[in-house]
């Protein structure tokens, strides 16, 4: 279960039936706040009064009395009717705004664009974020950020296939205990040219929150913007070879040989704190050697291009070296980012803070070559990244961006046919009003970012862009509601930056997914994600669906770091891994059943189809191993525009990388990729496998 935030609830104070129904609700639904949603077609559940007056107070709504609902509704009433513009107005390009052609006649237009012209509205604009300033015929004056988006990102050119990968999970000969970005570069380099695949996604490598044990989940990092230095490959970075201490780096050479072998051959699980200890004392010993004068250059460019952010980022990690990682626990000053003790901690801690600005700069390095070698290689698309949805409220980002966030609620997912009690992520979300306000300067700014050195982007939980469900601190997940995002422009700037830097953009959109929400994305050109277990005519017989009635603006896949393997699922192997653990909630024969009859509808569509034979290849094909292939030939019958495969899918591995509903009682996120008798499998062994040659060489095409 994910930690929920120890911040004061903002319902604390707030009123409960005494606060007018109707006054309530308005004022929620003008502020974005969901007064009801629907788990299914037939079925609307009303939010609560705790979930309104908790999401309306988080935004600085005073709902305290009846009086103060009812000043508040007055407020932003007329706020809505006298106000010009909003904060952000989106032009796409070839196409008129609605809001400014729904301006009073005669309102002047002038614009300010990003390369300091003036220009009218009018005029075609360069796309980009710009000031845009209306002055009306009575008076009035309103500025706002005018973001100016390409219509559409073009479509990936050809189909393509590509490896699935966690990218701790993938260990080398080389690897210090877990997979690093020279192994990354290594897989991508021999994938392109020996297997032709156009692209290797990997799981979020945002900056995790330190600690022991540390959270080793992906999916609740401490920063977004910035990456985890505990993917380095020290020996890949340029100073390591003139280390002076050659008996201390050989010391720490040795350490990461039996790390890397206790995984590898005594069946330990994947460390990373044991990992980050020995690289980061790997690297004090790189940052003692002098940056030569290009490289020294390069850093300073570093520096001045991440400006406050990475700032930012570098205090929070020297800082919490200090006084520990929750920063709502640190000395009352330092907590707020801006303060005159957190400037003059920041200058005493300035070595420190240079450290962990030269780790990101040096792993923002890596991760460029890393998809320089995937384009050398060949690779259409070359890495793509993964965004997670949200940070931890202990982190750098939820200290240094406070502004942005909601205290004391928390993202999580209403209550639905597959989790009753509704989900708690234990994630702050971004507040909607601060972000159209500053031009959604901080989203921009990720982006940004992220994109410098990916090919593409999938974004978790991409129906966030949308709306997300706010749970109030201390209370369960049943008791939050929706609150809404300006989609189109969350849309417009991921176009924009997208579109800049030449990037694909794949939504994943599994689960339960509002009306609208897929062909708003497909219209703006951001793929979706299908899997082929989910993929049934739900609107129909609810039967297996057709590869021809696949939607081609997708990522297809057979399964996904959260769901089981292929050779489990096939095998039935992934109800007696939940019935171990308790996780069942009906009889083991039921779900047996139940999964025995799912897999043999889909194994018939495969036989109906004649994809269920073997390939030769070499070495014997069992039974198993052909049904994974014909699972692999169904995808590419699809339309898809790229189909991935899980790379541990590839050697037969049973067990799943994350599984749903468990904390301690399965090691999530913690395992190496292994073979069908569950030992680890190298890169060097996988790229030796006759099993995952035999697999991947029927996805070329023909």
């Amino acid at each position: 279960m994910a930690a929920r935030r120890s911040a004061e609830s903002p319902s604390e104070g707030v009123p409960s039936e005494d606060v007018p129904s109707e006054d309530l609700s308005r004022l929620a639904e003008l502020h974005g706040v969901a007064t009801s949603y629907r788990p299914s077609p037939d079925r609307t559940v009303r939010a609560s009064v705790t979930a309104l007056t908790s999401a309306l107070a988080a935004l600085d709504i005073d709902v305290t009395t009846p009086e103060a609902v009812r000043r508040a509704l007055a407020a932003r009433e007329r706020e809505v009717r006298e106000r010009l513009l909003p904060p952000t107005v989106v032009c796409w390009n070839g196409s008129e705004s609605a809001v400014l052609t729904g301006l009073p006649p005669g309102t002047r237009l002038r614009v300010e664009t990003e390369q300091g012209e003036t220009r009218a509205a009018a005029d075609r604009l360069p796309p980009g974020v710009h000031r845009l300033t209306a002055t009306a015929p009575d008076g009035r004056t309103a500025t706002a950020r005018l973001v100016v988006a390409p219509a559409r990102l073009p479509a990936p050119a050809g189909r393509s296939h590509g490896l699935l990968v966690q990218l701790y999970s993938l260990l080398s000969r080389r690897s210090w205990g877990m997979g690093d970005l020279g192994d990354l570069a290594e897989l991508a380099g021999w994938a392109g040219r020996t297997l032709g695949t156009g692209f290797v996604q990997v799981n979020p490598l945002h900056a995790a929150v330190p600690g022991a044990p540390t959270d080793p989940s992906p999916y609740r990092p401490s920063s977004r913007r910035f990456p985890d230095p505990v993917h380095l490959r020290v020996e890949d970075i340029p100073e390591y070879a003139r280390v002076e201490d050659r008996e201390r780096a050989r010391a720490l050479l040795e350490r990461a040989r039996l790390l890397r072998e206790s995984v590898l051959e005594k069946g330990a699980l994947i460390d990373r704190d044991a990992v980050w200890e020995l690289k980061r004392e790997a690297l004090e010993l790189v940052r003692e050697v002098p940056l030569g004068p290009g490289r020294r250059a390069a850093y300073a460019d570093f520096l001045a291009a991440e400006g406050q952010a990475l700032e930012d980022h570098a205090t929070w990690c020297a800082l919490a070296e200090t006084h520990g990682t929750d920063w709502r626990r640190w000395p009352e000053p330092l907590r707020d980012p801006r303060s005159a003790e957190t400037a003059r901690a920041r200058g005493e801690s300035m070595d420190r803070v240079d450290f962990h600005s030269l780790l990101a700069w040096l792993t923002d390095a890596q991760l460029t070559a890393a998809q320089r070698v995937a384009r050398e290689a060949g690779m259409a698309v070359g890495i793509v990244h993964d965004l997670a949805v949200g940070v931890h409220p202990d982190g750098a980002d939820a200290w240094a961006q406070q502004e942005y966030f909601a205290a004391g609620m928390s993202v999580g997912a209403p209550p639905d046919a597959f989790n009753a009690r509704g989900q708690d992520w234990g994630l702050p979300p971004w507040r909607p009003d601060r972000l159209a306000e500053s031009g959604y300067t901080p989203y921009r700014r990720l982006l940004k970012a992220l994109f410098r050195y990916a090919g593409a982007l999938r974004i978790d939980h991409v129906m966030g862009l949308f709306r997300l469900w706010w749970v109030p601190q201390g209370q369960p997940p049943t008791d939050g509601t929706y609150v809404r995002y300006d989609a189109e422009a969350m849309l417009a700037i991921l176009v924009l930056e997208a579109s800049r830097a030449g990037a694909l953009v794949i939504g994943e959109d599994l689960g339960t997914v509002e009306p609208g929400v897929r062909e708003a994305l497909r219209a703006r050109g951001v793929l979706g994600t299908s899997v082929l277990w989910f993929e049934r005519d739900w609107e129909g017989d609810g039967r297996p669906l057709p590869p021809e009635q696949w939607r081609s603006d997708c990522l297809a896949t057979a399964t996904t770091h959260d769901l089981p393997s292929t050779a489990a699922r096939l095998t039935g192997e992934h109800v007696e891994l939940r019935h171990r653990l308790g996780l069942l909630t009906r009889s083991l024969a039921e779900e047996r059943a139940e999964a025995a009859a799912d897999t043999g509808e889909w194994l018939a569509v495969l036989s109906r189809l004649g994809l269920l034979h073997g390939t030769g290849g070499g070495h014997g094909t069992s039974q198993e191993e052909a049904e994974i292939q014909a699972v692999h030939r169904f995808l590419l019958r699809t339309p898809a525009r790229m189909v991935g495969i899980w790379l541990p899918d590839t050697v037969g591995d049973r067990r799943p990388q994350n599984l749903p509903g468990t904390w301690d009682q399965f090691p999530n996120w913690r395992l190496p990729v292994a073979d069908a008798e569950g030992k680890p499998v190298t890169l060097e062994e996988l790229a030796a496998s006759p099993r995952l040659h035999a697999l991947l060489e029927l996805m070329r095409p023909t």
